[in-house]
């Protein structure tokens, strides 16, 4: 099925609207700081209203918030064994490995495209400091007995929440869960500030250490007089405002950029209402004996379409991408992150060829998945002939 030549249907459409761009606007042309100051405390303590913790750092990018939580991790824990999805943006896994832990992969459930929970008490031992569980792409990931065995063995919940802002589990918003969450503030997300991250925590001292790593490891970053000065006392040969404590980076944000935010926040809710609305229709007329749709979508805040093909056929996969393609249907294969991470060149010193196979629900998406855009603007009679594109698929 070949639909007008004017037809497309790209990743994402209109994520930073006239209104954003006027508010920026309008803060240059009003005030003189532009680094991080005001805007950015007041975007970071609106998040954390909106998220329902008590802590929140804005960070320039997703993969700084997931390379600064791992840094905390690290220093808070200790060295070991990070539990991570082979589905994930690659920075989950750099961040990891980087820091110097060890990461242990679980297959996904194909249901939410996240770790398989009953697998990931498989693989904990005595080494893991931590379970990072992505939440891809609006689905929720926990389970009731995944949460309560992790409290049990103390071992820490980090959750990356970038491509699912507003899912929820039992009621309550993903990213509440875990010691600490991550999200990202990317262009074809939820919330956009163009670039951008948040990491979240209820958790004073991680808050205080996430401040101070997220600006040069600079003591004075903390924010907490009491704890600075007992630091000051014990460095007196330092300059007091020059103490560097741990090995940090710039990773800090802009006013222009928290002014966005704060703008955008405004109508997450609604957006998010419309990408549920839309991923329910899409996923009640797409074809079932073609494609993979017994997805979870309880609390589901989907910024994507996810399509997986049933069959494992090549034969079938490339008369599906050139049907995109002849339509205009902006497409990317793997879904999150290009699929099974443990086939990027990045970890091939790490992750034996021979392991591959024994993640065939990743290495199903790896081969035969794909996510189009879903967004707040896309009407249904678009998404009607979306689906009448893919169904037309001759298998």
């Amino acid at each position: 099925m070949k639909i007008k030549k004017n037809f497309s249907h790209q990743l994402m459409e209109n994520n930073i609207t006239l209104s954003d761009r006027k508010v920026a606007s309008n803060y240059i042309l009003n005030n003189d700081i532009f680094t991080q100051s005001n805007q950015v405390r007041k975007f970071e303590k609106e998040w954390s209203k909106w998220l329902g913790v008590k802590y929140s750092v804005f960070v320039n990018s997703g993969s700084s918030a997931n390379y600064l939580t791992m840094l905390a991790v690290k220093i808070l824990k200790g060295k070991g064994e990070i539990i991570v999805p082979p589905l994930t943006w690659n920075s989950d896994i750099v961040s990891v490995i980087n820091n110097g832990f060890k990461p242990v992969f679980v297959d996904i459930d194909l249901k939410n495209l996240s770790m398989n929970a009953e697998q990931i008490l498989k693989k904990i031992t005595r080494k893991t400091k931590a379970v990072f569980l992505t939440h891809a792409q609006g689905f929720n990931g926990l389970s009731k007995e995944l949460l309560s065995f992790l409290k049990k063995k103390n071992i820490w919940l980090i959750e990356d929440v970038c491509e699912s802002h507003g899912a929820k589990f039992i009621n309550k918003k993903i990213g509440t869960f875990g010691k600490i969450s991550n999200f990202s503030f990317y262009y074809a997300h939820h919330l956009s500030t163009i670039e951008g991250g948040m990491v979240c925590t209820n958790e004073k001292k991680i808050y205080e250490l996430i401040k101070i790593l997220r600006g040069h490891g600079l003591l004075r970053e903390a924010g907490n007089k009491s704890y600075e000065n007992k630091i000051k006392k014990k460095y007196k040969m330092l300059s007091p405002n020059f103490i560097f404590l741990y090995p940090g980076f710039n990773m800090r944000n802009n006013e222009i950029q928290a002014t966005i935010g704060l703008n955008q926040l405004k109508r997450l809710n609604s957006n998010n209402l419309k990408r549920s609305d839309n991923f329910k229709f899409f996923l009640k007329n797409l074809d079932s004996k073609k494609f993979f749709v017994d997805f979870d979508i309880k609390g589901n805040s989907n910024y994507a379409f996810p399509i997986i093909l049933k069959e494992k056929s090549f034969q079938n996969r490339n008369r599906l991408e050139k049907l995109m393609t002849e339509n205009n249907i902006e497409f990317r294969r793997g879904n999150a992150g290009g699929g099974n991470q443990m086939r990027q060149p990045y970890l091939k010193n790490i992750i034996s060829q021979k392991t591959f196979f024994k993640f065939p629900n990743v290495e199903h998406v790896h081969s035969f998945g794909y996510y189009i855009g879903n967004y707040p603007s896309l009407q249904k009679k678009k998404i009607n002939k979306i689906v009448k594109i893919l169904n037309s698929l001759k298998i």
